[in-house]
């Protein structure tokens, strides 16, 4: 399975495009411009799938830096004030990575 089997590609392009610049990704915003905050429960899991790398059924903060790669290849990989960021909005236990539960909260919250 690939993210262009649940979200567009060109929807793709524009949410990456939009955090192009430094210290610009927003998690709510990449989330809407992709498609990912309408999708169905079941297909966000998917995604979030594909997103943990190692398949330890969390994503750390070290496939975070490369998260908008996961999407297009050659994008920038996510500052560490970004990864912070996007860790603490969805790690609600406090175990400093995210799993599919608190993934689908965040993206579909």
């Amino acid at each position: 399975m690939s993210l262009t089997s649940i979200l567009s590609a060109e929807a793709i392009e524009n949410a990456v495009k939009d955090c192009q610049a430094p210290d610009s990704f927003c998690y709510k915003k990449f989330f809407q411009l992709c498609g990912l905050s309408s999708k169905t429960p079941q297909e966000v899991k998917d995604v979030f799938r594909i997103l943990d790398e190692d398949n330890s059924g969390f994503i750390e903060e070290s496939e975070l830096k490369y998260f908008l790669q996961r999407f297009v290849p050659g994008a920038r990989t996510l500052s560490e004030a970004e990864i912070k960021s996007f860790v603490s909005a969805a790690d609600e236990d406090s175990d400093g990575r995210i799993g599919a539960d608190e993934f689908q909260t965040m993206v579909l919250s």
